[in-house]
């Protein structure tokens, strides 16, 4: 089994940062590509930003240059860097990893969400 585990949500004033972290943790072999997703109150859940297990990044056009994703692969965590925060960005995130075990092959994980509040 395989969980991820989102923090560094909370409240910040627009123009702020925040940094999101997901661990995962569990018997894998392999996190393939990462990627963090969010979700407001009454609208359908957004792809922000991914990471490919080679190391492609796409952000979502909304975010493009405000937003960083990176991950380490040693300490199986991946992050977003999140600046200039508007109060758009307010949601809950989730981070999403496609882990390869040998029991399972690929799956796809979720994290439980960690909401991110940004104030005008």
């Amino acid at each position: 089994q395989v969980h991820l585990v989102e923090s560094g949500g909370g409240l910040v004033r627009a123009g702020g940062s925040l940094t999101l972290s997901c661990t995962a943790s569990g018997d894998f072999i392999k996190i393939n590509n990462v990627a963090w997703y969010r979700q407001a109150p009454g609208k359908p859940r957004e792809t922000v930003a991914t990471i490919m297990s080679r190391g492609d990044i796409g952000y979502a056009d909304s975010v493009r240059g405000r937003f960083v994703i990176s991950r380490d692969d040693v300490k199986n965590i991946a992050y977003l860097q999140m600046a200039s925060l508007k109060p758009e960005d307010t949601a809950v995130y989730y981070c999403n990893a496609n882990v390869y075990a040998r029991t399972t092959g690929s799956v796809d994980y979720w994290g439980q969400g960690t909401q991110v509040t940004v104030s005008s």
